[in-house]
């Protein structure tokens, strides 16, 4: 997409509640800029919690819609964080183009939201979801699990590759398909649901029928692990 590729890490305090994992949060710098430079990446940007927030940083970003879903009810500062950082990256790096992974699709929409209404000179793409081989998206968060959580941890793919089933069978209410998730995930052990939806791909208002391309994301507990997901659900045609 460009010639030159800055990949920033930067695990960002402002985004993490005061009874979240910021401290226990996965860190592996060695690893990370072996794997940053094997991609042929031409900048690593890794700064310090001090070089970005200062003594007396007072400055943030809000939005007024999207971040009132989804995981904005249980996590109500998390977006402003991210909104924050990553207008800071950009005005730091002034990239042309910005990646940013499907998997958080709620961050997605705000960045594109953000990146519109503040008129940032920023291409923002979504990256489609990469999977480990048993189907369980990739995170940091993975390596909470320990190995007897990892088949509950699976659930969530499940969960969505059954509504994928279901619609493309012609199932066309959002209820029946949101329903049928939930049945598979709480059957697992240690799994405790924060949402499972399905919702407009632009506003995330949750929507009734499935008659045009609607997101379906789910956020469960797995253990401890806070695990999100998601697919796009298509309605059934009979070509």
């Amino acid at each position: 997409m460009a010639d030159t590729l800055v990949v920033s890490i930067f695990v960002n305090p402002l985004q993490f509640g005061p009874d979240e994992d910021y401290e226990s949060y996965p860190r592996d710098t060695e690893r990370d800029s072996e794997l940053v430079e094997n991609e042929g990446a031409d900048v690593l940007f890794m700064p310090e919690k001090s070089e970005l927030y200062p003594q007396g940083y007072e400055t943030y970003i809000t939005q007024t819609a999207l971040p009132q879903h989804l995981c904005g009810i249980s996590r109500p500062v998390h977006f402003s964080g991210v909104m924050t950082i990553v207008a800071k990256l950009f005005n730091i790096v002034k990239p042309h183009y910005a990646v940013f992974g499907k998997k958080d699709y709620q961050q997605l929409a705000i960045i594109r939201k953000m990146t519109a209404d503040l008129n940032f000179d920023t291409q923002i793409t979504g990256s489609p979801i990469v999977r480990e081989a048993d189907g369980l998206a990739m995170s940091s968060r993975n390596k909470y699990l320990t190995s007897g959580q990892r088949p509950s941890a699976l659930t969530l793919y499940n969960a969505l590759w059954q509504a994928e089933q279901m619609t493309a069978k012609g199932e066309t209410r959002a209820q029946t398909i949101i329903d049928k998730a939930v049945s598979i995930i709480a059957k697992a052990p240690e799994t405790d649901i924060d949402y499972v939806k399905i919702c407009d791909p632009d506003t995330l208002e949750d929507a009734s029928i499935i008659n045009r391309p609607l997101v379906m994301a789910l956020a469960v507990k797995v253990g401890q692990t806070r695990l999100i997901d998601n697919t796009m659900l298509l309605p059934y045609t009979e070509d």
